[in-house]
């Protein structure tokens, strides 16, 4: 690869300019190692950008999908406190009535153990007139069979505990017929609330089978000009749940995208110690090679080279080799975060997610890169250039 992009530099018009190139051409292994760490380094940053920037977006573009609402209460922090603070179902037609509520809806949140050697799931009972365009799925959803149960499960599921469309699945809840329903698999959808599976049915679907009518979650839909403390207050008083905890959609896409921010904060730092560790080895190794050269630039000095066309061009060479240093990192990064997106994320969170390169912030990463390299390499190469002279170096190669 280097050597392709070397071959197609062909400055004639320029002494100093082919000096610098035939130089990195024939000296690739010398300066492969000095550059090895900006490699190293450079991919390391892009992979990490873009696996960040992937999964923010596709955080964004799901948060988009999953709080279609103006306005959201629970009665309780997690499903496991639900189970004990709860709204009755009479309760939602008295907040329905609530003056500046243009319409609500009502979910039951609990939690499943469905193998005791993993996290109990969370099963979310809510209205699901149109799963395919109220859940984001991903892939092919099963069309839902005369006389049957049909559920949606996460991809934490489908990792889990294997639940795949169309496969039949037992649930652990207290029916007429038994203390396990049997429901069939309809489709997958991705949720990155719940890291250890969400089970999603219709309510009324839950209510009919089970008899649980408790209410644990609403989302509200505001009518145009409604005060929201107003609507608050009256919500919390026709419930008879004055605990209940509201959260407006803003509010919920900023918290959870500062958590988000939060939690990959370390990810800058590990980036920036990375470059540093890659610059200095190059601006290291660079000088190192500097020294060795005295021979070099004593014979060049002869022939009429002055010590600032000496240093253009060490300095060039040093800019030809971070370019193909700074390219090769990138195209490395690029396949290592694909890594990252498409392996490493499944296996380890159970979610999946889109891969997207930022170009932008790619770009200004990698020419921030050959920038900075290029200032290490000409401070370390003027630092050496400038104590040594042209008689005395060929002197002492002599």
């Amino acid at each position: 690869m280097v050597g392709g992009l070397l071959a197609a530099l062909h400055p004639r018009h320029h002494a100093l300019a082919l000096l610098a190139v035939q130089r990195a051409r024939f000296a690739r292994h010398t300066a492969s190692a000095a550059v090895a760490g900006v490699v190293a380094s450079l991919a390391l940053c892009v992979a990490l950008t873009v696996m960040v920037a992937s999964f923010r977006e596709a955080v964004t573009h799901w948060l988009g999908q999953v709080l279609p609402a103006d306005m959201y209460a629970r009665s309780a922090a997690n499903s496991a406190l639900a189970e004990q603070s709860y709204l009755l179902p009479e309760a939602l037609a008295r907040v329905a009535a609530v003056p500046g509520v243009h319409q609500v809806q009502a979910s039951r949140v609990r939690p499943l153990s469905l193998r005791a050697d993993l996290p109990a799931v969370a099963l979310v009972a809510r209205e699901l007139p149109n799963p395919q365009a109220q859940l984001p799925m991903v892939g092919a959803t099963v069309p839902p069979q005369p006389g049957e149960l049909g559920v949606y499960v996460s991809e934490a599921m489908r990792s889990l505990h294997g639940a795949v469309p169309g496969q039949a699945l037992k649930l652990p809840l207290a029916h007429a017929a038994g203390p396990a329903l049997q429901v069939r698999v309809l489709g997958v959808w991705r949720d990155y609330a719940r890291q250890f599976g969400t089970i999603a049915i219709d309510a009324s679907a839950y209510r009919r089978v089970t008899g649980d009518g408790r209410i644990n979650e609403l989302a509200l839909w505001l009518q145009p000009g409604a005060d929201v403390q107003q609507v608050q207050a009256d919500v919390r008083e026709a419930s008879g749940a004055p605990w209940l905890e509201f959260a407006s959609t803003a509010q919920l896409r900023e918290m959870s995208l500062r958590i988000f921010d939060r939690s990959f904060a370390v990810t800058h730092y590990l980036q920036v110690v990375a470059i540093g560790i890659g610059l200095a080895g190059a601006a290291a190794s660079l000088w190192a090679q500097a020294l060795a050269r005295r021979r070099e630039f004593g014979l060049l000095a002869h022939l009429g080279l002055t010590r600032g066309q000496v240093l253009r061009l060490v300095c060039a060479e040093s800019a030809i080799w971070l370019a193909a240093a700074t390219l090769w990192g990138l195209a490395l990064g690029l396949g290592i975060s694909a890594v990252l997106v498409h392996v490493v994320n499944p296996q380890s969170f159970h979610w999946t997610m889109p891969w997207l390169a930022p170009i932008g912030r790619l770009a200004m990463l990698c020419l921030a890169v050959w920038a900075a390299g290029l200032m290490a390499s000409t401070w370390a190469t003027q630092a050496s250039v400038a104590r040594m002279g042209a008689v005395r170096a060929v002197r002492e190669e002599a």
